[in-house]
């Protein structure tokens, strides 16, 4: 009965959705091209080199290294292995979803368990310090010392997630850390260079193919993100056109009322669940005399991450035996305690600095940000072109592939 219900609800909302898109084709087609336009500018160029990157990383056998060599951090503070600190630093260098993809090549190839994966997916999901920096604090609020105090609470608070999510499940996973840990019994830098190359000999394709494949399936991780982002830009526009997000945003007040944050942020907040660049945007647009509400909302979705990042991170998932459903509970957590943070960190990172008439931003911030609003900016420039590139290259390795295979 439930799979019957399941169907129909699927059915229904598919339906709706389809005539909506017939009652409203040009706010459709509107949202649409804000959608393409976002993804073929920034996403698609910025994560690009991240993903390729990935994937030689991960057929080189240097992701093995960094493995064996973090094993004693990553396994006390995340009980998660070694390999786990390159979703880590790459999630947090390139943003999300790239600690999905990482997580779920990690798992295809054994390096982790099913929990450990879990755990993984649940902390590497990150907003990327170019977003942060450039997109929200510089673009949207239009003061660079805002993305001191947005950055320190989201990647802090995801540090924390991790280390509770590693009591996840604790007692499924206790054989496996042992048989894990007796691995380990020459010099670990040593065993560290053994495994990489041990791993590297394994990778019985050529170069050429290596780089081939890399590409490719970076560029199918990308055309995936991109349809997430096109869609949920439509859901979200049809949804305001039909009314639906000013009535539900109207539940959303009544705790925003209770919790003592200005009524007037509800619908931003609400457009923020689902898209997080909508949401900021609205959120930073709202004119109220009190900055801290607007800081509070902002740093929950980009903890939370919007319902656009998550089905692009429930799509990565499903070609594997990770849950999506640990994931979704550190979204939460990482909203809450990022929210919490934002308020502690508020006068000591920004109001302190502000009222003494020091920098801004701190020395060892204050060069690089005006570097990444301008790479930001650049990337909005050169961003098109680098994404029909490799569009084109990706539909020439196909092509090749095809006429050897048949």
């Amino acid at each position: 009965m439930n799979s019957f219900l399941k169907t129909i609800l699927l059915s229904g909302v598919t339906i709706c959705l389809t005539i909506l898109l017939i009652q409203f084709p040009d706010e459709a087609l509107a949202a649409s091209i804000r959608g393409l336009k976002m993804w073929a500018e920034v996403v698609f160029p910025s994560l690009l080199p991240f993903f390729i990157t990935a994937e030689l990383l991960l057929a080189f056998g240097v992701v093995k290294f960094l493995g064996v060599l973090f094993e004693p951090i990553m396994r006390p503070l995340f009980n998660v292995p070694g390999a786990g600190s390159f979703g880590w630093m790459m999630g947090m260098a390139s943003g999300y979803p790239t600690g999905a993809k990482i997580a779920a090549r990690l798992r295809e190839e054994k390096q982790l368990t099913k929990i450990e994966a879990e755990r993984l997916v649940s902390f590497t999901n990150n907003s990327s310090p170019l977003f942060i920096f450039g997109a929200i604090s510089v673009g949207l609020f239009h003061n660079a010392a805002l993305g001191v105090l947005l950055a320190v609470s989201h990647y802090v608070s995801n540090m924390f997630v991790g280390i509770l999510m590693r009591f996840y499940k604790l007692r499924e996973s206790k054989k496996d850390i042992v048989k894990y840990e007796k691995k380990h019994n020459s010099p670990i830098f040593i065993h560290a260079l053994k495994q990489m190359h041990e791993t590297r000999m394994k990778e019985s394709r050529p170069l050429g193919e290596v780089l081939g494949d890399a590409v490719l399936q970076s560029i199918k991780t990308l055309v995936m993100v991109g349809g997430f982002i096109i869609l949920f830009s439509v859901v979200v526009q049809l949804l305001h056109l039909v009314n639906i997000s000013v009535w539900i945003s109207k539940i959303i007040e009544v705790i925003f009322h209770l919790l003592g944050i200005p009524t007037a942020l509800g619908l931003p907040f609400f457009s923020g669940l689902f898209e997080i660049t909508l949401g900021a945007t609205l959120i930073s647009n709202i004119e109220i005399n009190s900055l801290p509400p607007k800081l509070i909302l902002v740093s929950f979705i980009l903890g939370f991450n919007g319902f656009s990042i998550q089905a692009q991170v429930a799509s990565i998932l499903a070609k594997t035996d990770i849950r999506f459903t640990p994931y979704l509970f550190a979204r939460f957590l990482h909203g809450i305690i990022a929210s919490v943070l934002t308020i502690i960190l508020y006068k000591p990172l920004y109001l302190n600095r502000m009222t003494e008439g020091t920098v801004e931003v701190p020395a060892i911030t204050d060069s690089s940000v005006p570097l990444i609003n301008q790479l930001y900016m650049y990337l909005t420039t050169i961003g098109p072109w680098i994404t029909l590139l490799f569009l084109s290259i990706s539909s020439i390795i196909l092509y090749q592939k095809s006429k050897r295979d048949g």
